[in-house]
Order: structure tokens, then sequence, then C-alpha cells
């Protein structure tokens, strides 16, 4: 049986906005976190997180996050890339409620995994197009770490 392996693309640090908590909705308690910058770097591939995006979220009644950020990085070199971030996030009540006061806690305390999609036109950048890459986040206070992996 063939099985996945993992190769590490690029890590981001991706700076955010406190919540705009719009309430409970027919599909949940949405709440939007602007982007408001960042960096992201791994082999062959550095640069900034533009501000201007958001992660719009659903807070699920079982305690789940399901996350949908949308951003746009750019490279040192000037290329463009439209990111769609999809994941998941939930963990014990306690580890959430300190997470939503704002608290660092330990990454293993809680899941928070994604699965990324990327548009760009340049040629050099073209495997980040078609290939299933995903991440594993790290909650802050004010920014998130993902750590992205490709799928081999």
């Amino acid at each position: 049986m063939l099985s996945p392996q993992l190769e590490f693309a690029f890590e981001a640090a991706v700076e955010v906005a406190p919540p705009l908590e719009l309430g409970v909705t027919s599909v949940g308690n949405r709440r939007i976190i602007q982007i408001l910058g960042g960096s992201f770097e791994g082999p062959g591939l550095k640069g900034r997180i533009l501000q201007g995006g958001a992660d719009w979220q659903i807070l699920r009644t079982d305690g789940a996050a399901e996350l949908d950020a949308r951003y746009t990085l750019q490279t040192d070199q000037g290329a463009l890339i439209y990111v769609v971030n999809r994941g998941l996030r939930h963990g014990p009540p306690e580890v959430l409620r300190r997470m939503a006061a704002g608290e660092t806690v330990d990454p293993r305390s809680y899941y928070f995994r994604s699965a990324a999609f990327f548009e760009t036109t340049a040629a050099d950048l073209q495997w980040l197009t078609k290939t299933i890459i995903v991440g594993v986040g790290e909650r802050q206070r004010h920014k998130v770490l993902i750590r992205f992996w490709k799928v081999l």
C-alpha cells in the first residue's frame, strides 16, 4: 500500500487583528479575523504576507472552529501568491478558553490542521498550484504560525 509522505514547504507567521464578532447566524457563531501582515519562509521561498486578507470562521456548537482564511503572499522577488487555507481547530474547553483570553498554550494541547490551495502566475512557483499542501497551526496572541507540508 502506498502511504503519503510529507516534505516541509514553508512556515508562515500571520499577524492578525482581534476578532470581529458577528454573533450567532444560521450556520453558527460567525467571526472574522483580519490579516494584518506577516512573513513566510521555506526552502527557496521567502517573503511577506500582505495586509487585506481575513479568516472567516464559524464557531460550532461542539466547540470546533471551521476556518476559511484567504490572503496574499508576496515573495522577495515580487511574485504574488493567492492562498485559500481551510481548516479545523478544536480542543478541550479549558484550552480553548485560555486561547480566547489571548494566552499562548501548548500547540500539542489542541488540534489545528488545514489544507491550503494556491494560485500564482510565477513559473518557478507552479509546484504550489499542483501539490496538495497541509498545514499544522499554532494560535498565539496576535499571530498564527502555520507550518505547511507538501504531500508527496
